[in-house]
């Protein structure tokens, strides 16, 4: 049965230079409650710069040309994000819609501890909340990531990467949203950090029952974590099926070339050229 989240139609942004770029062309998608939608494709093909746009965070040159994305809240029914005025937009997102930015995890203000950082997302979103409720929300937070209540008045200088991004999560994960963006959120990371960050994005979604957007030129890993995967291509999602679908039988030549481009495990070995 479809239970749509967020509903994406006829979706087009230009960027305005001479001369003009197509950046996205006419993309529709619908993302379901609690399932993980993978976007894939290579570098420039639009991916960021639909996430974007569908959260109305694109800045000049990039201008919406056309269609409509509808966002069906659990509480407040379907809301047309394009209709919303600029204060209603500033607590829509975070609150419904939160952003892992991609190289999120060296976003953090060099000179405020952890703690602060944290709280200021309280403090704007949730102003009813006192001095004392907000420390205990950030201290739940921390503990919900595994990046552990000693660190509340930690800098981010002292925390390796995988930890900085585990912050950023947290900070993503704070107003409990029913949809969270993540745009190359293991980029930087090592192998190993790499899988406890995307197991901990899968237990997270299990526990909250949030759905994801993942953004990543690495297909081998969106067919390990997403329910379904679309396929970016200049702009243009060219393929959009189960993970399960796209690994045993791709349709498109273009997912089949990007498929064939990551080296596999085993094979027949043969002579490096020279």
């Amino acid at each position: 049965m479809s239970d749509p989240l967020l509903s994406v139609r006829d979706f087009s942004v230009v960027y305005d230079v001479d001369p003009p770029v197509e950046a996205v062309k006419n993309v529709s998608l619908e993302l379901q409650r609690g399932e993980i939608l993978g976007l894939a494709g290579e570098s420039g093909c639009g991916k960021t710069t639909l996430a974007y746009g569908v959260q109305r965070l694109l800045k000049a040159p990039a201008v919406i040309t056309s269609g409509s994305v509808s966002f069906h809240d659990t509480d407040a029914g379907v809301i047309d994000v394009g209709a919303l005025g600029a204060e209603e937009m500033r607590r829509f997102r975070w609150d419904k819609i939160s952003m892992v930015f991609q190289g999120a995890m060296n976003a953090l203000n060099p000179v405020a501890t952890i703690g602060a950082q944290l709280e200021d997302v309280f403090e704007v979103h949730r102003p009813e909340f006192g001095r004392k409720q907000r420390r205990e929300a950030v201290i739940e937070l921390l503990e919900i990531v595994k990046v552990g209540a000693q660190r509340i008045r930690s800098f981010p200088h002292e925390l390796s990467g995988g930890m900085r991004q585990r912050v950023m999560i947290a900070m993503a994960l704070a107003l409990r949203p029913q949809l969270m963006v993540m745009d190359e959120p293991t980029t930087a990371l090592d192998v190993l950090v790499q899988r406890e960050i995307l197991r901990q994005i899968s237990q997270l979604r299990e526990e909250f029952g949030f759905s994801v957007i993942f953004i990543t030129h690495d297909l081998p890993l969106l067919l390990e974590i997403s329910d379904r995967i679309a396929i970016m291509r200049d702009g243009e999602i060219v393929e959009l099926d189960t993970a399960e679908q796209i690994w045993r039988s791709p349709r498109d030549e273009y997912t089949k070339t990007l498929l064939s481009s990551f080296p596999r495990l085993t094979g027949e070995k043969g002579m490096v050229a020279r």
